[in-house]
């Protein structure tokens, strides 16, 4: 008997954007430039501009597996360039433009880049990073109307095979943001970034279609921007590219230019926005749902965006070595709080367990570590030789964490932001979730501050809505009766602006550094 069998088709990344040139040709992908320009182009004409830019990688030698170092906000030319580099088989190594030349010339010399793609405006670091990264031998400057890319572009031969290679085969290369430590590499494969993909499109996670305008704040060297360059061609969805127009004028100008229907960024992006409307009037009204991750958003602020924007926002949770997705909150749920990040979808699973790995008895209504594992959930950092999971294949994320009865994940907080005073442990995320709860707050962060009898002490940093005029006392009301006396900050610091990760995170590093001494 002759069993039957199925086609073979690798799960490459290319495939995205042949099937958008084919079945979306016209959708279009918009940039927007300074001056309130933008600049448009069609999926089938993106892809005649990738093949070429693939043929040029090819003279300068690229094989498959090399890396290729690119710094770059979201534009056009970035995202041709990415699909340039992974259709031949070499892996995307997305630098961070906000981190120092050291730093990024440090990650480049890890990887041993030999190409580094630069926008326009950021050649000066560029030339930082590849004084100090001895392998890279070519800076190409991208997002240059005039630059010499154009014209080996327009030489190039668009006939260049895509996709010859192992759906393993490595696609691209992040390091983590380094808030709680060192970064470390990431690696995605093809495989890995497909399934994550497919996972996107799901009803239950970003539900992307192809009727939407997807605006995508978060940047591409921040996990790809959370897989939406992977998502918008794989729907034929139109993918609107803020480039470093980030401000709240400026993205409210193109949301309703491009009549978005879907956003994703960290929360300060839609702060941003939000005072811009509430200062100088206007709506967004093409504007559906708001995708948010990077970190918890306060309740008071989600309150305050549906109501005045009239939008949906969808909280989430992931992480860098999570391609980055992990939990979305759908729409649908008929309980919506700031503070649930939704339910994992199939292809990924999360645990709780003990502080030594152990796992919790009961996984509900249970405060644990938080441990996942799925196709696309990191197994081994990029250079290191020790795997990063456990023993059963667990990948410990460093986040404390409870699922309740229907299955929604709820962060508590960073097992390494933990506060120990005077012997026992204070969950700065409790006392932060009640305060920035405030309608007066906008950002708050609890950090440890050296103390000569307990060891540590809680202290309040917060940043408050520019006409409050909240007192102390008011801010610290909430936590009376709520949680222990002792777990009360000492101090209430007051700052103009929250000082931020290059990721929109806050940066509790820097707060430590500079409120954690005695």
């Amino acid at each position: 008997m002759i069993s039957g069998s199925m086609q073979s088709f690798t799960l490459t990344l290319d495939k995205f954007l042949e099937h958008a040139a084919k079945w979306h040709p016209r959708a279009e992908i918009v940039t927007a430039r300074e001056g309130g320009t933008v600049e448009r182009i069609g999926y089938a004409d993106l892809m005649e501009r990738s093949r070429r830019i693939s043929a040029v990688l090819r003279t300068f030698g690229v094989q498959p597996g090399d890396h290729v170092a690119t710094l770059a906000w979201n534009t056009q030319a970035h995202l041709e360039v990415f699909y340039a580099i992974v259709g031949i088989g070499a892996v995307c190594h997305t630098l961070n433009p906000r981190l120092t030349g050291a730093q990024l010339a440090a990650m480049a010399a890890q990887s041993e880049a030999r190409i580094l793609f630069a926008g326009a405006d950021l050649m000066p670091l560029a030339r930082q990073v590849a004084e100090g990264a001895p392998a890279l031998d070519h800076v190409l400057t991208i997002d240059d109307e005039g630059g010499a890319l154009e014209g080996l572009i327009a030489e190039a031969d668009s006939g260049v095979i895509w996709g010859d290679f192992d759906e393993t085969a490595p696609s691209g290369l992040c390091f983590t943001s380094g808030t709680t430590g060192a970064p470390k590499g990431v690696t995605y494969t093809h495989r890995s970034s497909f399934l994550h993909t497919l996972r996107l499109l799901q009803v239950d996670s970003m539900a992307i279609s192809g009727a939407d305008s997807v605006l995508a704040v978060v940047p591409m060297f921040h996990a790809n921007a959370w897989g939406l360059p992977l998502a918008a061609p794989a729907v034929g969805a139109k993918l609107v590219l803020p480039g470093r127009q980030a401000s709240g004028a400026s993205l409210a100008r193109l949301i309703n230019a491009e009549a978005v229907t879907v956003a994703a960024g960290v929360a300060t992006v839609w702060l941003g926005l939000l005072e811009h409307i509430e200062t100088g009037g206007g709506e967004v009204p093409t504007l559906k749902r708001i995708i948010v991750g990077g970190g918890a958003m306060p309740p008071a602020l989600m309150e305050r965006i549906e109501t005045r924007l009239g939008v949906t926002i969808q909280t989430s949770w992931g992480m860098t070595e999570l391609s980055p997705s992990g939990t979305v909150s759908p729409t649908y749920l008929p309980v919506r709080a700031a503070a649930l990040s939704g339910r994992p979808s199939v292809g990924i699973d999360l645990r709780l367990t003990d502080s030594d790995g152990r796992a919790l008895p009961d996984q509900r209504e249970a405060e644990g570590h938080l441990r996942v594992r799925g196709a696309a959930v990191t197994e081994r950092y990029f250079g290191e030789a020790e795997k990063a999971t456990d023993a059963d294949g667990w990948f410990p994320t460093g986040d404390l964490a409870r699922i309740d009865r229907d299955g929604n994940l709820i962060i508590t907080g960073r097992a390494k932001d933990l506060i120990k005073s005077g012997g026992e442990w204070i969950n700065p995320a409790e006392i932060e979730a009640a305060v920035a709860a405030l309608p007066d707050v906008s950002l708050a962060a609890v950090i440890g501050r050296a103390d000569p009898k307990w060891g540590e002490r809680p202290i309040l940093l917060v940043e408050t809505r520019e006409t409050s005029s909240i007192s102390d006392e008011a801010l610290l009301a909430p936590l009376r009766g709520a949680v222990a006396s002792w777990w009360v900050p000492d101090a209430v610091i007051r700052l103009p602006r929250m000082p931020l990760t290059s990721t929109g995170k806050v940066d509790k590093m820097r707060l430590r550094a500079e409120y954690g001494g005695f």
